[in-house]
């Protein structure tokens, strides 16, 4: 299998690769001006009077605004066609036509809208939309037919052989492959020798990958094939952290994603970008509220054990360590003292100390039972870090686990936790870096909150350990 060198390597996963920065939505303005359009010309169906300034504005910007954004959403690797969208453009018409006449009638009660011109003017507004996004969507076509959209092709050989013929019989879709990335061999094209002459070439190395993209301009991946996307899981989560955006094809009927736009007779969608990902409000509120619940329930608990190491260790109740949490960006992490390191180099690159023999018998104990842990709550309160996410590691390991592990490096595209997937499924102290790398990233691919409660829960059966990490 075809995966990126780590940063470092100068593959695709490297910082001077084709797309480095990552590609932001924006906003479609043609679409917006059109919308606007729609929405003065439909103020026309209002008297004079009623033509408030703030209830134009709102027809113009607010409900084209809304239109926008809702396209930007959706935008797909292929040209929708404008009758797809008139459901949905005259819901939000209604909808936003019904709160701006109830603004109106609050406004100025003797000027509100009637029944005839509250319909004239949704239905006149949600036409001109629509008839005017069919304009704009068939000129886009027909520039994708002469200029179509550079993609890459990543699947198994059969399927993706299946699909890249299937879009260069079909030059209309706006889809060009330029390059395949298979998980075994690919097949003899069946077709005539003119496509096969002009096919796309087999990539089977990473500078190929990344020479491809630069001199084409990639800007969209196609995943066929419904294990396409676990078989090349590293490769893709860089290409999406890149700004590349990920289509999941479906080459039968009964495969993931049977609803979405068709590209060349194949429904594809959007596949969730593999990239740093925005924390959910779910997942933060959860760690606020369980954090603060715990740090005030467990304040006597945490104010004996400061006490106690205090009274047998002297001066230096914290150790703080700087770990990387998301993103790559360091923090400050806190846990009680256990043992006092000799220096700094050691408490930066030394591994473990769980048999070290200047662990006392206390530091032992809150090892075993982890509640040296229990200042991170405070880490987690102030958003450092989160009560369930990958276990956050000191700069020099990252360093070092980022050139020889496979996905090391994409482990840091959520918060970093106090515990995590891979440490109730027993990948902690002195266990696999691969392994721990594979269960982070899973974890975060398949995010839930529900998933985040589980984790939590089997911590809470296995808190008690007989070795420290």
């Amino acid at each position: 299998m075809l995966a990126p060198r780590q940063p470092g390597g100068g593959g695709v996963g490297s910082r001077t690769g084709a797309g480095t920065r990552r590609a932001r939505p924006r906003l479609d303005v043609p679409l917006l001006a059109l919308d606007a359009a729609a929405g003065l010309l439909a103020s026309f169906a209002l008297t004079a009077p009623q033509r408030h300034p703030l209830l134009v504005a709102g027809l113009a910007l607010g409900i084209g605004g809304w239109h926008a954004r809702a396209a930007l959403r959706r935008r797909a690797v292929t040209v929708p066609a404008a009758l797809e969208e008139a459901p949905s453009l005259a819901g939000r018409t209604l909808v936003g036509w019904a709160l701006l006449g109830a603004f109106l009638a609050a406004l100025s009660p003797g000027h509100a809208l009637t029944l005839g011109a509250l319909t004239l003017g949704c239905t006149g507004q949600a036409l001109v939309s629509c008839a005017g996004r069919a304009a704009v969507y068939a000129r886009r076509r027909a520039q994708l037919v002469r200029q179509p959209h550079a993609a890459l092709v990543i699947g198994d050989g059969h399927t993706v052989r299946r699909v890249t013929s299937a879009l260069i019989r079909q030059p209309g879709c706006g889809v060009r492959p330029v390059g395949i990335v298979a998980a075994g061999p690919v097949p003899a094209s069946e077709e005539p020798e003119a496509e096969a002459a002009t096919g796309p070439p087999v990539l089977t190395t990473t500078e190929e990958v990344r020479r491809a993209l630069v001199q084409n301009g990639v800007r969209h991946v196609l995943i066929a094939g419904p294990e396409a996307h676990r078989t090349h899981a590293p490769l893709l989560r860089t290409l999406a952290g890149l700004g590349h955006r990920l289509w999941c094809v479906a080459p039968d009927a009964d495969a993931p994603g049977r609803t979405g736009p068709r590209l060349a007779g194949f429904v594809c969608a959007p596949l969730p970008p593999g990239g740093a990902r925005r924390v959910p409000v779910r997942k933060r509120a959860l760690d606020m509220t369980v954090a603060g619940a715990l740090l005030l329930a467990g304040s006597p608990v945490l104010a004996v054990c400061a006490a106690l190491i205090r009274i047998t260790d002297g001066p230096g109740v914290l150790f703080r360590q700087e770990r990387i949490g998301r993103g790559g960006r360091p923090f400050t992490l806190l846990k009680f003292r256990t043992l006092r390191p000799a220096d700094a180099r050691e408490a930066a690159t030394r591994w473990s100390v769980a048999d070290d023999s200047r662990v006392g018998a206390l530091g032992r104990f809150l090892r075993r039972t982890s509640l040296d842990e229990l200042p991170q709550l405070w880490n987690v309160f102030r958003g450092d870090m989160s009560l369930v996410g990958p276990r956050p590691e000191r700069p020099y390991f990252v360093r070092q686990f980022s050139r020889t592990y496979e996905g090391y490096t994409e482990r840091h595209r959520m918060p970093t936790g106090i515990t995590g997937l891979a440490q109730v499924e027993g990948l902690r102290g002195d266990t696999s870096i691969e392994d721990r790398a594979r269960f982070d990233n899973a974890y975060i691919d398949t995010w839930s909150l529900w998933q985040d409660i589980c984790i939590l829960l089997r911590t809470a059966a296995v808190l008690v350990r007989p070795t420290g990490s």
